[in-house]
Parts: C-alpha cells; structure tokens; sequence
C-alpha cells in the first residue's frame, strides 16, 4: 500500500492496486482496504481531497457501498465530538488540582505540533484519554487504532479546523472590489470530514431565504454552509427577472392570439418593440452581479486557501449567478500554487459564463473529483 500512495493517482494505479488486492485469499473484508486509505490520510493532520476520492474509487471498484465508506467516516467524526465533550467536562474539574494540571501539559504538548491551537482536544484533561484510546481502537480496529489515541484525535482536530470558528466565523479583511456582502451561514447542525458550500443566484421578495430553502433536501454533507453574498443586488437581479417572465411572456401570448395556430406561433417568437423594451429592465441588475460574482468567487478562492474549512475536502455546489461565483473560484484556484487537493467536486447548474473548453480545462488541476456543468440547450 505504502508503494500505492507514494504513486500517481491515476485510473491505471488504481485498477493495479485492486486487481493485486483482490488476488490475496486472506482478504475477507474487503472494505480495510480504503478505510485504510482514509486513515493514512488523516495521519498527515489534513484530508486531502484527492486522497477522499481515491479512496472512494478503491471502495467502487473492490465492491464496499459507499454508505459503508460514509458510516466509517461518521465514526470517526462521533468518536472526536465526543472526546471533546469529555475532556470538557473533566477540564472544569482539574482547575484545582496541581498534579492533574502537569498531565494537562504533558496531553498538550503531544498534540500542539497538529492541533496548533484549534482543537479543544489539546487543551483539556488527561485523564480520560486512555478510555478514548481504548473506544477508538474498539471501533476502528486495531490496524487503525492510532486515531482513537489523544495524538491522533489531536490530529483529527486539526483536520476541523479552529474550534469555534471556521467559515461561520469568516470575516473579510480585505474587500475585493467592490464587494459589500460575504458571509457563510450554517444549514445544518451536524459534522463531517466533508465540507459542502452552497451558492444561491438571485432572490425573490416572496422568497428571502432563497439562500437557504434551495440547499434543505441537499444530501451531499453532514456540514453545509451557504454563502450569503450581495443580497442587495440578488433581490434587485430576482425581480427583474420576474418582472421580464410575467411581461414578455404574456405580450407573446396575445400576440400569439392573434393569429391562426402557425402564423400565432411565428407570431410568438417575433415580439413586438414593447416587449423588447421591457428586456432593458434587466440590463443593470445583470451587468452588476455579473461583476460581483466574479469578484464573490475570488473571494471565496481566498477563504478556501485559508482553510478557513478546515484542512478537509470541499464540494462547491451553485445556481444561476452562484454558479458563476463557483467558476471564478476555480479559475482564481488554478492561477494559484498549492491548491491542489482542497475542492472535491464542483457542480454548476446554468452557469452564465463561457462554455468553451479552453476556460473549463484548468479546473481539472483544483477539483480532484468531477467538474459537472448543467445546462439547457
């Protein structure tokens, strides 16, 4: 395995490594195999997002369900929330106690060099971290037992992030353009070693929360965060969309009406000069978040570089004008050395940006899964 990982990741290594697996009659768990990938990755204190996938191709091809890979990667993620409510508790009570607090130190040191300061693990009492080891070995076995030791739970901690804080408690430092609004907001209450970043592309007066009620049925993540950007401008974009479906389309109607059945339906793509006046009602909400979002997606390049997610894969997902701030995340993400391994997938659903391949081609660099582009033709 070891010879695996020091090599390419590519189709062909893959195939390799499972057909060389799948030789070996001692293998009856087929599923060690890529959770053994996982846990190689996070003993790095990061996540790699080519790493996730890689693992989760392994498991396809050897025959493991991806709910298998999923319910691993939960227990992991179980077994370090509650190592922190744990160690929280026991925390309170050695306030007092000298002998206790040297076994603080003695913890803390052995898991800074990961945690850094991020993880809660790092920072609280020793005593219980021989029953975790004990748990975490029991649940992972024991080729993966370093993970449920107080060092590789420091690690996983790293691999969240700074506790606390994250991309909920993102604040820009430096405006880019003329960007007034960026934010993130957490839609959902759980954890994982997966980060997904939801971008909606306009907004409704009847609808406000269209930042949020396009993502409620979204399975992607355990952890899913939208991003609230230029409000303002959306509301104004949504409406004059509004305002151009209910008025073109009726004008085309009457006119349609007009007519026999072809000459109507001719009729109908032929608009007369005031619906065409009505499409001017768009220009200026069009042209301006079009310019925002490109400046929205730089920014975001910027909060991924930071690792404001933690040092764990990303799946971009966005509509409409938060499609196009997923793209000009990309494109900023492949002008820009180490930022390989961050981005998972990226699925773009009627992206109003170009469609030429030569401006879709570097994305491969950034994402380490699929780059999907929706569209109508």
């Amino acid at each position: 395995m070891l010879q695996f990982l020091d090599e390419r990741l590519e189709e062909e290594n893959c195939r390799g490594f499972v057909e060389t697996i799948k030789e070996d009659t001692n293998l009856t768990q087929p599923q060690i195999v890529p959770q053994d990938l996982i846990a190689a990755a996070l003993e790095d204190g990061q996540y790699d997002a080519r790493m996730r996938v890689m693992a989760y191709h392994v498991a396809k091809l050897l025959g493991v369900d991806e709910d298998d890979m999923n319910r691993y990667e939960d227990g992991i993620v179980q077994t370090f929330v509650q190592s922190e409510v744990e160690l929280s508790e026991e925390e309170k009570k050695e306030k007092a106690d000298t002998e206790k607090k040297r076994k603080v130190k003695r913890y803390l040191m052995i898991g800074a060099a990961a945690v850094g300061g991020g993880a809660l693990i790092g920072l609280t009492g020793g005593l219980a971290a021989p029953l975790i080891a004990t748990a975490g070995a029991a649940l992972f076995g024991t080729s993966l037992s370093f993970l449920g030791t107080a060092a590789g739970l420091a690690i996983i901690g790293s691999v969240f992030g700074a506790a606390g804080a994250g991309l909920t408690g993102y604040k820009m430092k430096k405006r880019i353009g003329e960007l007034e609004e960026f934010e993130f907001e957490t839609l959902t209450e759980g954890r994982d070693l997966h980060v997904a970043v939801v971008v909606s592309g306009w907004l409704t007066k009847e609808r406000l929360n269209n930042f949020q009620v396009p993502w409620l049925a979204l399975a992607s993540s355990k952890e899913v965060y939208t991003l609230r950007w230029e409000s303002k401008y959306l509301l104004e974009l949504g409406d004059s969309l509004e305002y151009i479906l209910d008025t073109v389309m009726t004008v085309a109607a009457k006119e349609a009406l007009k007519y026999t059945v072809l000459a109507g339906l001719l009729a109908a793509f032929t608009l007369p000069a005031t619906a065409y006046a009505s499409l001017t009602a768009i220009d200026n909400p069009w042209s301006l978040v079009t310019n925002r979002a490109s400046e929205a997606g730089k920014q975001l390049a910027e909060v991924l570089l930071q690792r404001q997610q933690g040092k764990r894969p990303v799946t971009l997902i966005g509509f409409s004008m938060g499609a196009r701030v997923i793209f000009f995340c990309l494109k900023e993400l492949a002008s820009r050395k180490g930022s390989e391994g961050i981005v998972q997938d990226a699925i773009l659903l009627g992206t109003p940006c170009s469609s030429g391949v030569s401006h879709w081609e570097p994305f491969a660099r950034v994402v380490s899964g699929r780059v999907i582009n929706g569209y109508c033709r």
